[in-house]
């Protein structure tokens, strides 16, 4: 295998076999393939399209100098404020066409969104610095931005069945995790200590994401009449 071959298969193939997984963790109603699939690759595109091109101006400096210094304090704010909106706009596009209608719902399109934007962040982290960056953040990253975008999800399946009003403190939570998370990621790089809190945040994106599925599938369990009726209504 060739680098670039490993590349894509390292950054894309974890990712897509957890979408695998949540997608079929959907169980009692499914939703259509080709929304979650174009979900995925929105978040793969348009997401990190819009987030790189953000984050240029903001923090990394190059071409563009950067607003204030790129401390790890400063990096990681800007990170977490532009990421989770940049990846809700593929979130937004299932909405908007009505496939949502609860917890469960939400979870599975936040975590395409979430999962397309990691595995190509991956990828373009290995083209600048090796196949083992990206073999690494192939088993960290899927599941922190699944878990932020699953939130925002959550956020918007709510609202799309009448339950929340707005989706404001779900971006608000999802941003302050993926700040507290790429906080601690820099420092780690000096004081390995500071992994400690890294391994307690990835236990943490898993209870999320395990709670996300339990209530979604206990929310779909408790309505199953009403898909029967659906079903019944579409022959």
């Amino acid at each position: 295998m060739d680098v670039l071959s490993g590349l894509v298969f390292f950054a894309y193939a974890p990712a897509l076999a957890m979408l695998w997984y949540f997608y079929h963790a959907d169980k009692y109603e499914p939703e259509p393939r080709k929304y979650v699939i174009g979900t995925f690759l929105l978040g793969a595109t348009l997401s990190v399209g819009i987030a790189f091109i953000l984050e240029s101006f903001l923090a990394f400096g190059g071409a563009v100098q950067p607003i204030l210094p790129a401390s790890a304090l400063y990096v990681a704010l800007v990170a977490g404020i532009v990421e989770e909106p940049s990846k809700a706009l593929a979130i937004r596009w299932p909405f908007k066409a009505g496939q949502m209608d609860g917890i469960m719902d939400g979870l599975v399109y936040g975590a395409a969104a979430g999962l397309g934007f990691a595995a190509t962040e991956n990828f373009m982290y290995g083209l600048g610095w090796g196949l083992g960056v990206t073999i690494t953040r192939a088993f960290l990253t899927p599941f922190a931005h699944a878990t932020w975008s699953a939130i925002i999800g959550v956020g918007y399946g709510l609202k799309a069945e009448g339950k929340a009003e707005s989706v404001g403190s779900y971006f608000l939570l999802a941003m302050f995790l993926h700040f507290i998370w790429d906080y601690y990621a820099f420092l780690s790089a000096a004081v390995p200590a500071y992994n400690i809190l890294l391994i307690f945040f990835i236990i943490m994106n898993l209870a999320i994401l395990r709670y996300f599925i339990m209530m979604g599938q206990a929310e779909d369990r408790a309505r199953l009449w009403y898909y029967w009726f659906k079903r019944r209504d579409g022959m």
